[in-house]
């Protein structure tokens, strides 16, 4: 193959890398708060939910599974347990059930591709570039730290205006995402807290993920420039 088009196909797969990365790091990270239910039951606790609504913690735990098991197994009809539930709140689960499948296609495809050209590299039937002799996923932390770092600082400066606009980008016209609490009693049990706190879990995980990526980068570069020295040294 010639050298000048094998350069532009390790460019171009280099790229698709970055980005399947940023993807894979930010849906895993969305992931957290969702899979990992037992963060929702310790909330239920620590925001005395069981006070605020006078539910037993087994009713909400129970309305919260009914919820989660709807939004993420198929087949699942939508229930909340014990608690009432109207066909707007229904309708407004149903379109949460896209975004979770997205976010979890996202994240399959995303892995896939990246753990593909991962092995590729590794077996040398590609060459992965290493802008100015950095690891091409020291770019994708990069891009997945910022990314929510702009839109969270914004979100911070007004947390329901950022809402609004969220709502209006996915689901024009639909008037589902608002809930009167007192017909409407899964919310209750959903309260802004809690998805404030999913944020934070979604923030940390990312912050991690990103900051394990960009170390073990800079280990590698700093060992790497290290043994050129002392080889151009004893040269």
């Amino acid at each position: 193959m010639d050298c000048r088009k094998k350069k532009a196909i390790n460019i171009t797969l280099t790229v698709i890398f970055i980005i399947a990365l940023v993807l894979f790091i930010l849906t895993f990270s969305i992931g957290l708060p969702i899979y990992c239910r037992f963060f929702y039951y310790i909330q239920i606790k620590t925001l005395k939910m069981e006070e605020h609504t006078g539910w037993s913690y087994s009713t909400i735990k129970a309305a919260y599974d009914d919820v989660l098991n709807y939004l993420t197994l198929p087949n699942r009809p939508f229930g909340t347990g014990e608690l009432k539930w109207t066909e707007e709140e229904a309708a407004h689960f149903a379109d949460c059930k896209v975004l979770f499948n997205l976010n979890l296609a996202g994240m399959i495809c995303s892995g896939a591709v990246t753990l593909a050209l991962v092995l590729l590299n590794k077996f040398k039937v590609i060459t992965l570039m290493r802008p100015m002799g950095h690891r091409a996923y020291l770019l994708s932390a990069i891009v997945a730290l910022a990314l929510p770092l702009i839109i969270g600082a914004l979100a911070a400066i007004n947390f329901d205006k950022a809402f609004v606009i969220f709502h209006a980008i996915f689901f024009p016209g639909k008037t589902n995402w608002t809930f009167d609490y007192a017909t409407e009693q899964i919310i209750n049990v959903m309260p802004q807290e809690f998805f404030m706190n999913c944020a934070i879990i979604i923030g940390v995980g990312l912050i991690a993920f990103s900051a394990a990526l960009i170390t073990a980068d800079l280990v590698l570069w700093r060992k790497e420039k290290n043994t050129a020295e002392k080889n151009e040294s004893a040269g």
